[in-house]
């Protein structure tokens, strides 16, 4: 599998650095267009309503539409956002399990351990299962800043996207009132345990995708097919390049404990209060950065970051946990 980001999680003075890995897949069959009468691969091209040409993506821009103008942002005025090269997913809140409601949930992804210890990274998980607590994050991906959940999967920590509050839709409808009788509960909550059990997924199967496979099947060994290399013309596929290996190194683990409760005490609030541990964070020991950020208003308050490792060429992500100053790190 190939890693799609690297950086380490922050909470306190704690750093676990980790690697990112997409943690689901879809199990649909694929599909393309083809002309039905000649069997010739359908494709959609880039076409400017204005010039009536096709254009290569080096020449498209993003722009926003708010129903009467059009606002141009060019790829140099987007890359001058900072929160393209941050590294980090920022613990803000430990909150219990139950209060994170589903509907919020998205993307889940696996997160390994980086370096030669994985100690601060088994004691994160440990900790959030014996507290039964989730931890509350931002982090970026993919150039956009995003609020997430780090929970326990078996052995591994998994970061779940969440979605921001204005991402639910308001709604203007709901059930009408109605009366329900003690002896219509009691019913059906008879019908809800004969229907009762322990959750197994592997029980349950997609039908239509299995059926939709053996027809495809069915016709390929019957000859129903057609050369795919006659459908389409010269078809290339372009590598992504290397991950790169991340050399983590974390701080002392009970020092930076210590600070963290120390500082976490000091602050006057309780630890449930999600603007007190951003204002735990923005406290941290300031930071030097080896490539100077491009947005002033947008940096950090505690200062930029010392790049431990060098970037990846292309604008990927560094390979190595960032250094903070003010504590002592050990090898990881």
């Amino acid at each position: 599998m190939r890693a799609i980001w690297s950086g380490e999680i922050t909470f306190g003075l704690v750093n676990v650095p980790v690697k990112l890995y997409g943690a689901t897949r879809s199990h649909d069959l694929s599909f393309h267009q083809v002309h039905d009468e000649d069997q010739g691969r359908i494709r959609y091209q880039r076409t400017c309503e204005v010039c009536g040409r096709e254009i290569d993506y080096e020449h498209i821009d993003k722009a926003y539409d708010d129903g009467d103008k059009t606002v141009v942002l060019t790829d140099e005025e987007l890359e001058e956002l900072p929160a393209e090269d941050n590294d980090e997913i920022d613990v803000v809140q430990f909150v219990p399990d139950e209060q994170v409601d589903p509907i919020l949930l998205g993307t889940s992804y696996f997160l390994e351990p980086v370096g030669r210890s994985s100690k601060a990274y088994v004691l994160l998980r440990r900790t959030l299962e014996d507290t039964e607590r989730t931890a509350i994050v931002t982090f970026t991906l993919r150039t956009k800043t995003r609020l997430g959940v780090l929970r326990v999967h078996e052995d591994l920590l998994a970061l779940q996207t969440l979605r921001w509050p204005t991402d639910l839709k308001d709604v203007d409808f709901g059930p009408s009132k109605t009366t329900i009788s003690a002896k219509e509960l009691t019913m059906s909550a008879s019908l809800v345990e004969q229907f009762s059990g322990d959750f197994d997924p592997e029980q349950f199967t997609d039908e239509y995708q299995e059926q939709l496979r053996e027809l495809v099947e069915a016709k390929l060994d019957e000859g129903d097919s057609v050369d795919t290399e006659a459908t389409f013309g010269k078809d290339g596929s372009a590598d992504d390049g290397d991950d790169g290996d991340g050399g983590g190194k974390v701080i002392s683990l009970m020092d930076a404990l210590e600070r963290s409760v120390q500082k976490r005490r000091g602050s006057g609030s309780s630890s449930g209060d999600a603007k007190a541990a951003q204002a735990t964070k923005g406290s941290k020991a300031s930071k030097s950065s080896n490539s100077s950020k491009k947005a002033d208003g947008a940096k950090k308050s505690s200062g930029s970051k010392q790049a431990s490792g060098a970037k990846k060429s292309g604008g990927s992500k560094k390979s190595g946990a960032s250094t903070k100053s003010g504590s002592t790190k050990k090898s990881a």
